[in-house]
C-alpha cells in the first residue's frame, strides 16, 4: 500500500496547502488520482460546510477568491460534480500535475506512487485582459 501526498504549488513554486492520504494501491491513473483528491477535499468540507471551500475546481455558484471560493450560502458539495469539474479543467489546461518531477498529461497515464509518492498541482490563472 502506498501514501500519497498531494500538494498545491503556486506557478512560482510556493506551496499553498498538503495532505496526505495512505493505504492506497502501488498505481493509480491520473483520472482516479484526481477524483480521490477532490473526493477528499469536499468529504472536508461537508463535514464542516462554511461559505468558502478550499479545494482544486471552483464548485457551481461560487466566487473566485484568493487560495479558494466564496459560497453564496453553505451547502453539502456534490464530490462527483466537482471531480468531473476538475477532469474538465485538467483536460482544458486549467492546472497541471507533476508527479515526482515530470508533468502527467493524460488522465488515463499511470502513477506509480511507490516511486512518485508526491502529486503536485499548479493552477494556472487567467491574466486579466488575456
Amino acid at each position: 500500500m502506498a501514501t500519497v501526498t498531494f500538494r498545491d504549488e503556486t506557478a512560482t513554486g510556493r506551496p499553498v496547502i498538503e495532505w496526505e492520504v495512505a493505504g492506497l494501491p502501488e498505481r493509480m491513473t491520473v483520472r482516479e488520482l484526481i477524483r480521490l483528491r477532490v473526493r477528499e477535499e469536499v468529504l472536508r468540507y461537508n463535514a464542516r460546510p462554511g461559505d468558502r471551500f478550499n479545494g482544486l475546481v471552483r464548485p457551481d455558484d461560487a466566487e473566485t477568491e484568493l487560495n479558494g471560493y466564496r459560497l453564496r450560502a453553505p451547502r453539502r458539495i456534490d464530490w462527483e460534480r466537482q471531480a468531473e469539474i476538475a477532469e474538465r479543467a485538467f483536460l482544458a489546461n486549467g492546472f497541471f500535475v507533476l508527479a515526482g518531477d515530470r508533468q502527467v498529461e493524460n488522465l488515463d497515464e499511470a502513477v506509480d506512487l511507490t516511486a512518485d509518492p508526491d502529486l503536485v498541482f499548479i493552477k494556472l490563472v487567467a491574466l486579466a485582459g488575456g
